[in-house]
């Protein structure tokens, strides 16, 4: 029986404690089990996590192993090899595609019925790994494909728009790395086009700003590595994010990554899109209304990602 009440964390690296320490604070669970494999190192986290819990909600957090994830509402996988300066997401996959070997079979045999997060790099890949693993519904395993760079992106609009970026409604779609794009086209600030509100605001050179602002949200993950090592915070704040969705059953669009059955022309493959997502994961994916260009850009980010996918062995 689920208990809507507990999470599991497996990988506690700097993604993964900073995301239980953020979903410590959000009050959605009252249990959360950390799983790592040095089990010393969840341990310490777990300790260290706990001792804030009276300034937040009272929770009991532990670390454990697979056998706690069993009646776990959500279990979030943090786990990999870490991605290193000036090595892509996409460098990763045979690695931790490597490690989902040992660690997806595990959640499904203990007989896990939850909502499966995904967050390790190439969360497409590793996502589409985690579908073909788990014996879930593929509905029910969901990677976070590029909310963080949604973020971004809102966050660098509003910088330049001076305008809070909670207005700013534009996506980041595809891939979560290199080939990602951004729907200028869809974009909308207030409710008023994007192009239309930079212009009030006395903006004119739309194609010079949308590039130089593509390129900072897609590189950004770069940046960041290049001067500390590791990005996490964000990545922390993005996982409480969905969390509150799914736990809430907000039905809310987000661009998560997951299976694509046919929408945009794909199929069999694990790419980040506008999704409706509530308290059983996936609800059904937003037609967002791009232009040609922009679904040629998709088709080619999708595209990047098959072929690297058709060089990796899935079976666990």
């Amino acid at each position: 029986m689920v208990n809507d009440r507990k999470i599991a964390i497996v990988g506690c690296g700097f993604v993964g404690s900073s995301s239980a320490f953020a979903i410590m604070q959000s009050g959605l669970f009252s249990e959360m089990v950390l799983i790592d494999v040095d089990r010393n190192r969840a341990e310490g986290e777990a300790l260290d996590i706990a001792h804030g819990v009276p300034f937040a909600s009272p929770m009991k957090i532990y670390a454990g192993d697979y056998s706690d994830v069993s009646d776990a509402a959500m279990v979030v996988v943090t786990a990999g090899a870490a991605q290193k300066p000036g090595e892509t997401r996409l460098d990763l996959v045979n690695k931790n595609v490597s490690i989902f070997k040992s660690i997806i079979p595990n959640i499904r045999e203990s007989g896990f019925e939850g909502v499966l997060l995904i967050v390790s790099n190439p969360v497409d890949v590793l996502t589409y790994a985690a579908v073909k693993m788990s014996g879930l519904p593929e509905g029910r395993v969901i990677g976070s494909g590029t909310v963080l760079d949604t973020a971004r992106l809102r966050y660098m609009l509003g910088e330049h728009l001076d305008v809070d970026p909670r207005d700013v409604h534009a996506y980041v779609m595809g891939e979560h790395g290199d080939s990602e794009l951004a729907a200028w086209s869809s974009a909308t600030v207030a409710g008023v086009p994007l192009n239309d509100f930079c212009e009030l605001h006395g903006h004119h050179d739309h194609k010079a700003t949308e590039k130089r602002i593509a390129e900072e949200v897609k590189n950004s993950a770069y940046t960041i590595i290049e001067k500390k090592r590791a990005t996490y915070y964000g990545v922390a704040m993005t996982v409480r994010r969905i969390c509150t969705a799914i736990m809430c059953d907000e039905k809310c669009a987000l661009p998560v990554s997951s299976l694509m059955v046919g929408e945009y022309g794909l199929d069999d493959i694990c790419i980040s899109m506008p999704t409706v997502v509530g308290r059983d994961g996936v609800v059904t994916r937003v037609p967002v209304d791009i232009d040609e260009a922009e679904r040629a850009e998709l088709h080619e980010s999708a595209a990047a990602l098959r072929a690297i996918m058709d060089k990796v062995d899935f079976e666990a």
